[in-house]
């Protein structure tokens, strides 16, 4: 089992619409994402971050499905453009020593693939996590 985890801050100035319209977006669109197992979006508490979302998924094979699923990537297109301030973990059951390569390898692969995504990433306030482009572990964009 994997626990996908994102926390963010929205950037100064847009819209409470603009804000809002995207958190919809992301609380439906485990709809469209056969992978997804369970899916939970809401405010954040207890750190810098004001929001946060957790995306049970049950392996890598559907940790990448779901990276790469045509609705994930129109959420980042969307939404990514609004953020400061981001943060991303991965927590498993799994015992494979080399999962967290694994988890970094789909990482890299869809930024490859998709270097618009890839951009939005690297052009965030800060990003720390498990899926910064061309990096392992926590970085910096």
């Amino acid at each position: 089992m994997i626990y996908h985890c994102i926390r963010f801050a929205v950037k100064p100035g847009v819209s409470a619409a603009d804000r809002d319209a995207a958190l919809d977006q992301l609380k439906t669109y485990k709809d469209a994402i056969p992978s997804i197992r369970s899916h939970i979006v809401g405010p954040d508490f207890g750190g810098e971050y004001e929001f946060g979302a957790v995306t049970v998924i049950g392996d890598l094979d559907g940790y990448a499905e779901y990276m790469n699923h045509p609705a994930h990537l129109e959420m980042d297109r969307v939404g990514l453009p609004l953020i400061d301030r981001f943060m991303s973990y991965d927590i498993t059951d799994d015992p494979d020593p080399e999962f967290g390569a694994k988890i970094a390898e789909i990482h890299q692969r869809r930024y490859d693939d998709q270097p618009d995504i890839a951009g939005l990433v690297s052009d965030l306030g800060e990003y720390t996590g498990s899926a910064a482009p061309g990096k392992h572990g926590t970085a910096q964009a």
